[in-house]
């Protein structure tokens, strides 16, 4: 959940879905429960979010799947996200393969994973 969804505008998402990078959704009887969007621009997952209640079904390892099956074959650069200590998506990220390599200024972990290290 992000610490302030204000932050991120309609138009920041226009353009990391149209400009930057691409992004996808599962949908269940007509609601959307996760996505996940990912960044050529700056080498980053900007987003992956499951609706509370799907966790743990293999919506985010699809959506993952899906993001990281599409990056490395548009680039060779290691992908980076950045996520809160002690959740639920550290240890999923953990669980993957994702490295941590140090902590934002608010004090979010930071994850990288390079293509030789992904099992696609």
């Amino acid at each position: 959940m992000l610490s302030n969804p204000a932050l991120v505008t309609e138009k920041d998402y226009i353009d990391y879905l149209t400009v930057r990078g691409r992004g996808w959704v599962c949908e269940i009887n007509g609601t959307i429960v996760g996505f996940s969007i990912g960044d050529l621009q700056d080498n980053n997952v900007w987003a992956l979010f499951i609706q509370p209640g799907y966790e743990g079904k293999g919506i985010g390892r699809e959506l993952m799947r899906l993001l990281l099956q599409w990056y490395f074959a548009n680039t060779n650069k290691p992908i980076w996200l950045s996520t809160a200590p002690d959740s639920r998506a550290e240890k999923f990220y953990r669980k993957y393969g994702w490295q941590e390599t140090g902590q934002t200024k608010n004090g979010e972990l930071v994850f990288e994973l390079r293509a030789e290290e992904w099992k696609g």
